[in-house]
C-alpha cells in the first residue's frame, strides 16, 4: 500500500488533483462538520460542473468463496479509476486506510481518495493498491 497526500505524479494524479480541487470548493461553500451525504451530493454537483465523469453509489458484489455475501456501494467513482470516500471524521487513520484497501480490492481499481470535511481545512489522503 502506498499512501500519498498528493500523488500528482502518478497516472491518476490529474484526476485526484481535480477531485481535491472540487472538494475544496465544496468545503468552502458548505462549511465543515455536516453529515457525509451533503458533501457527497455537493461533490457530485461540482464534479459535473467541472466536466469530470463519475458514478455515484455504483454497486459491487462482495464475494466469499465465489458466493455473493454482500454488496459494497462506494460513494463515488471518478473517471472509472478513482474510488472517492467522503468522511466527516477528526482524522484519517489506519482504519480508513484499511477500508479503502478493501474497497479497491472489491472494485478492482488501484487508486482511492479519502476526503474528510470535519474541520475548516480539507484533509485528504490518496491510497494506492
Amino acid at each position: 500500500m502506498d499512501t500519498d497526500r498528493h500523488g500528482f505524479g502518478l497516472a491518476e494524479g490529474s484526476q485526484t488533483h481535480a477531485i481535491i480541487g472540487a472538494a475544496f470548493e465544496v468545503l468552502n461553500a458548505l462549511g465543515h462538520g455536516l453529515h457525509e451525504k451533503p458533501y457527497e451530493n455537493a461533490l457530485v454537483v461540482e464534479l459535473g460542473m467541472r466536466g469530470l465523469p463519475f458514478e455515484q453509489q455504483r454497486r459491487y458484489p462482495v464475494l466469499y468463496k465465489g458466493v455473493q455475501v454482500a454488496e459494497y456501494v462506494p460513494d463515488l467513482l471518478v473517471g472509472s479509476a478513482v474510488v472517492v470516500d467522503t468522511k466527516v471524521i477528526d482524522r484519517i487513520t489506519d482504519h480508513e486506510r484499511g477500508q479503502m484497501l478493501n474497497y479497491l480490492r472489491i472494485t478492482g481499481l488501484h487508486v482511492g481518495l479519502i476526503l474528510t470535511f470535519q474541520k475548516p481545512k480539507l484533509e485528504w489522503e490518496r491510497v494506492v493498491l
